[in-house]
């Protein structure tokens, strides 16, 4: 089955409790085994790669009941269900909503203490900040990770929107200043530059990648509209260009979309030309800090399971 909610892993990391004293990690695998998680769901990594999907709803899941008080830690990294969580395993809904945890003084008392903060522990910030009921069932740490990329999206749409307002030279010096920084030209000095509004036989800027310009790389930049893609007959022109240069060697860039046909083209002709559209275009100026600079930094923490779960 697909990995569930948290909301609905509340109930099985409570009942796994009641058959006596557990350990988070020992939890986990225990309902990979019993709710027939695949291997490829239980393998499945957050976005960060530090922690399994599964895993981490199975933590969250049970952070939530404990500070319900419905299971109460014992020692290092374990814990044992309580009279109130036997009281939830026969008479709470399933699954176990925020709105029911409400009814738990201990839980109220949790978010409110997080929301004044009055305590700074990232966990209860996030239970706090985060909307009560997420439709899709996600973690605290998936909703923080889709708000960021929808953030890195409309950022990425902001900045495609400046460079298509900004000059011809402009857009082109920026691609070399992008390329640059993504580490094409190595550290030999001055070795990105435009060719001027000439065109240069249908070329737009270079890239020595040498001291002595022996291996070059060259770029094409076509400043369109969303609506406006860039056709095959462009990749061709551009595949000339290069020939007369004896290039090998080739980027280009739009702040539109390549139509499927001028896909095929750079993929079938017999030379290296990479094709990168706005979006990609987007998602690289933010990578590599191109016309925009960090505004905020979080750095999320997280509990170390190893060092906790240990009979010493």
């Amino acid at each position: 089955m697909a990995v569930p909610s948290f909301h609905e892993l509340r109930r099985p990391v409570l009942e796994t409790a009641a058959e006596g004293e557990q350990s988070i990690s020992k939890v986990v695998d225990l309902l990979a085994d019993k709710l027939s998680i695949s291997e490829e769901d239980r393998n499945e990594l957050l976005p960060s790669g530090t922690q399994s999907r599964f895993s981490n709803r199975v933590h969250w899941a049970k952070s939530y009941i404990l500070q319900a008080g419905l299971i109460r830690a014992t020692r290092r990294g374990h814990f044992v269900i309580t009279e109130a969580g036997r009281d939830a395993l026969a008479n709470g809904p399933n699954p176990i909503t925020d709105d029911y945890l409400r009814t738990f003084e201990s839980f109220r008392e949790f978010v409110a203490r997080s929301k004044s903060g009055s305590r700074s522990n990232s966990n209860e910030q996030a239970i706090a900040d985060v909307s009560t009921e997420p439709s899709s069932g996600a973690t605290p740490d998936e909703e923080l990770t889709a708000a960021h990329k929808e953030i890195e999206a409309n950022l990425a749409n902001d900045l495609l929107d400046r460079v298509r307002e900004a000059s011809p030279d402009f857009f082109e010096s920026l691609l070399i200043k992008l390329l640059m920084a993504m580490g094409y030209g190595g550290a030999t000095g001055e070795v990105g530059r435009t060719l001027g509004r000439s065109g240069d036989r249908g070329v737009d800027g270079v890239i020595d990648q040498d001291p002595l310009g022996v291996d070059q790389i060259y770029v094409q930049a076509k400043r369109y509209a969303v609506d406006n893609q860039v056709g095959a007959g462009d990749v061709r022109d551009f595949f000339g260009a290069l020939n007369l240069k004896r290039a090998s060697k080739g980027i280009f860039v739009t702040t539109s979309r390549f139509t499927p046909e001028a896909q095929r083209t750079a993929a079938d002709l017999g030379m290296r030309i990479v094709l990168i559209d706005g979006q990609q275009l987007g998602r690289l100026l933010i990578r590599y800090n191109v016309g925009c600079i960090p505004r905020q930094t979080l750095e999320l923490k997280a509990i170390d399971e190893s060092f906790f779960d240990t009979d010493d």
